[in-house]
């Protein structure tokens, strides 16, 4: 284990790891200020604005500002739009279901982006990963309970649309990706997240935070930036096949801190249907892996 390969490996999955632990901890922002009275689209203005300290930070140490430059422009529009719409259903999910619960709901996204690619990209699809789709929304629905007293419509429905956004911009990424590099396609979608944020605070309200409120909201941009930029080396030292399933370790931060500030304890129904989609998310990554193996 002390070659290169192997170390950048081990580098890679501890970059996810922690990728997935500051997700976790800004979902868990975005409940507390929730909570506290600031809107959504207020927090998605902080989220963004202060996003771009580490960004800045980073494009300048590695790229340079010239990686700014896109051929693009239409692409990210777009796929700031569908991304940015996830994130609004997502930070209003997390206002209504428990963090583990809200967490466990965005595992759907690769089975809605095995859908898209095949609808909007024309992507061959074969049976093992339809059939891996269709068992990962047997997972969904025991997730979420869909029973009389035990259906949380509003939640569900935001935690679903969340995931499918990130889905949709998963695929929208896939089409601007042989032009555009990845820091050049972070910097746009936060640049769209921090107007859209700011538009949508002046139409709809914008609450002055206290101080505390406001520590919180700066604390969430950051470490939102800061997992993008985690996200990132993730993919840059090591396989996205090796690194891909150690996202699922968010619903373990997220079920830790959920624990630890709400005193929530995740359902059995709730942990059962998360193992469920993330079995079927492992298994359509393993397809769509040798799929691009196959091609090479």
């Amino acid at each position: 284990m002390s070659s290169p390969a192997a170390q950048n490996v081990i580098l890679g999955i501890a970059y996810r790891v922690l990728a997935m632990a500051c997700m976790a901890c800004l979902s868990a922002l975005v409940k507390w200020t929730g909570s506290r009275g600031i809107p959504v689209f207020e927090i998605i203005f902080f989220r963004n604005a202060f996003a771009f300290l580490p960004l800045g930070l980073y494009i300048w140490r590695t790229t340079g500002f010239e990686v700014l430059k896109t051929q693009r422009p239409l692409g990210h529009l777009v796929r700031s739009a569908v991304g940015l719409t996830g994130m609004v259903c997502g930070f209003s999910a997390v206002q209504h279901l428990p963090l583990t619960e809200a967490t466990a709901l965005q595992f759907a996204s690769p089975l809605f982006m095995t859908a898209l690619s095949a609808l909007i990209l024309a992507e061959p699809v074969g049976r093992h990963r339809w059939g891996a789709v269709l068992v990962g929304f047997v997972g969904v629905l025991i997730m979420a309970r869909p029973a009389p007293g035990h259906f949380n419509l509003p939640g569900v429905t935001l935690g679903l649309l969340s995931a499918l956004g990130a889905a949709g911009a998963m695929v929208a990424i896939r089409q601007i990706a042989n032009t555009e590099r990845g820091p050049t396609i972070v910097f746009y979608f936060t640049l769209g997240g921090t107007a859209l944020g700011l538009a949508g605070s002046l139409i709809f309200g914008w609450v002055t935070p206290d101080p505390t409120t406001l520590g919180l909201l700066v604390l969430a941009g950051l470490i939102g930036g800061v997992g993008q930029l985690f996200l990132t080396e993730a993919l840059r030292v090591a396989p996205v096949g090796v690194v891909a399933p150690f996202d699922y370790t968010q619903l373990v931060w997220a079920a830790g801190i959920g624990l630890l500030i709400w005193g929530e304890l995740p359902r059995v129904t709730t942990l059962v249907g998360a193992v469920i989609v993330a079995a079927s998310g492992v298994y359509i990554l393993h397809r769509e892996m040798r799929r691009f193996r196959r091609a090479d």
